[in-house]
């Protein structure tokens, strides 16, 4: 059954974390994708840069252009109007200086109708989030392990498994919120690192990989859906199995062209 949509807005995640409500967060990268999370009901859209690995045969988020992210926001839009979509910067462009940056953001909102921007955090963006926000960019934060950064950092790994790690994600949590950003995303983060930052925060915190502590939970589409059977991130739980189901699908179609039983009168003109 179709749930019907309420579009939120940045005041009212806010509200959910302090009525604690927990807020729900998928991906999606196409139009039909999109309508199904909005019939769902799911509070949030992020068309993250996973595309990249997910529906663009890549290994890595890496070569996932500006163009890309506008092109798939801007489907995503389209079969999701009345939920909050948040569209997701790209490698290096939030490094080629503000006015780049806020070029780039504006795109997201002109022309993919976002709601708001993800981008992921260092001490050097921040000048930049403080410029989108004064241009009135919804920002939403991300710490953590950060994908675009796994040739410096030496790979995906946890962060924040020592006290040093720990204080610095706590840190840059308050840095951020103090900066503006309406939310942070934590991914990768042990999960009682992850409650302690949750509790101190005023915004909410969306987590992946951080625990049942942070105020929301963002998953991939296609690890939730079963897109494959390979493999599976620890955080992530599949719901279904649509890969079985389509190849299934696809079999019994193949099988009925083959045997001249496709089409029948029924699908000729």
């Amino acid at each position: 059954m179709a749930v019907t949509n309420t579009k939120k807005t940045v005041r009212s995640f806010r509200t959910m974390k302090k009525n604690g409500e927990k807020i729900v967060m998928i991906t999606a990268y196409d139009a039909p994708t999109a309508s199904f999370a909005e019939a769902a009901g799911v509070d949030l859209i992020l068309v993250g840069d996973s595309v990249g690995m997910s529906a663009l045969g890549f290994q890595e988020t890496i070569p996932v252009t500006l163009d890309m992210m506008i092109h798939h926001s801007a489907a995503v839009r389209r079969g999701a109007p009345n939920t909050f979509i948040v569209g997701d910067m790209p490698f290096l462009v939030c490094h080629l200086g503000i006015e780049n940056g806020l070029r780039a953001a504006g795109r997201f909102i002109q022309e993919a109708g976002c709601d708001a921007v993800k981008l992921e955090c260092t001490p050097s963006t921040r000048p930049l989030i403080c410029a989108m926000i004064e241009a009135g960019i919804p920002v939403m934060g991300h710490i953590g392990l950060l994908p675009q950064s796994v040739k410096t950092s030496g790979g995906y790994r946890v962060n924040g498994r020592t006290q040093d790690e720990a204080e610095a994600l706590m840190n840059a949590a308050l840095d951020l919120e103090s900066a503006g950003v309406f939310s942070t995303v934590l991914e990768c983060v042990p999960a009682a690192v992850a409650q302690r930052i949750s509790e101190k925060l005023v915004i909410p915190t969306i987590g992946i990989g951080a625990g049942a502590g942070c105020d929301g939970q963002v998953q991939v589409i296609c690890d939730l859906l079963g897109y494959n059977e390979g493999f599976l991130p620890k955080h992530a739980r599949r719901y279904c199995h649509i890969g079985e189901v389509a190849i299934q699908a696809m079999t019994e179609y193949k099988n009925d062209v083959k045997a001249g039983t496709f089409p029948t009168d029924a699908q000729s003109f």
